[in-house]
């Protein structure tokens, strides 16, 4: 083996292990991309029932009901800018997450009941606690989040099991209620995260991070008969979802 072949390898291993100069240092933009998995981990109160207009003062609990909500992927963007080369400010934003809302404990073999979307902006400040040249950079961030819903739509499913309800309760007619519409509060609550950065370039890396958000929310289902509301039914619904996040890092 020549001695020029030898000092090459020398070379271009010592250039590897080598870390970037300033990796992260005040004034830094990253920007990361990928996809962002929300995984409630949920549970709701019971539901509870309320008259409107012909069934006003007809009130019923339901013990042992609830709703559960469903997971759902789409196309996550955060962005940090470096305040020091060991703190950051970072805001998680994505693609509109669309769930499905299904009956659980003892509602949980009718299936879907509605469905809704929904925007989670999270803002956090970071802390980066290695060297600011490292090429691997863990980070930790606290924050808030402000989860906003939209196109809450409900599911005949839904209405005929309302309406079940109704008449056994209430003995109204088989079909007076047919109809329903779904309103979800938003929600503010404290956010937690953990990520990493292993820096590939001076400029490109891989990213992997996770999110816990303490995210909760009053649902209203008014039941309607044609336009005529009959009823209403509250459950506080606790989502408290995991945000998992994996893609790559930019840096400006």
């Amino acid at each position: 083996m020549s001695r020029t072949f030898t000092l090459s390898v020398l070379a271009a291993g010592i250039l590897a292990a080598a870390p970037f100069a300033q990796a992260y240092e005040a004034g830094d933009f990253m920007l990361r991309v990928g996809p962002a998995h929300v995984a409630p981990d949920d549970s709701s109160s019971d539901l509870a029932f309320s008259g409107r207009g012909p069934l006003a003062g007809q009130n019923l609990a339901l013990p042992g009901t609830g709703v559960a909500v469903d997971s759902n992927t789409q196309f996550g963007i955060t962005a940090t800018y470096m305040i020091t080369s060991n703190i950051g400010v970072g805001i998680l934003a994505a693609t509109p997450f669309k769930h499905d809302i299904n009956g659980a404990d003892s509602l949980s073999g009718f299936g879907k009941f509605a469905e809704t979307k929904h925007l989670p902006p999270t803002l956090t400040l970071q802390y980066y606690p290695m060297e600011s040249a490292s090429r691997f950079q863990p980070y930790a961030g606290l924050g808030v989040n402000y989860t906003t819903f939209f196109e809450e739509k409900t599911t005949g499913r839904l209405n005929a099991v309302i309406d079940s309800v109704a008449q056994a309760n209430f003995g109204t007619d088989p079909g007076t209620v047919d109809g329903s519409k779904l309103d979800l509060d938003d929600s503010v609550g404290v956010a937690l995260e953990l990520g990493a950065d292993y820096m590939l370039s001076e400029n490109f890396g891989l990213n992997a991070a996770v999110w816990w958000i303490d995210l909760d929310t009053d649902a209203t289902i008014t039941a309607l008969s044609g336009n005529t509301e009959v009823g209403e039914i509250t459950t506080d619904v606790d989502i408290d979802p995991l945000v998992y996040m994996v893609g790559f890092t930019l840096k400006f």
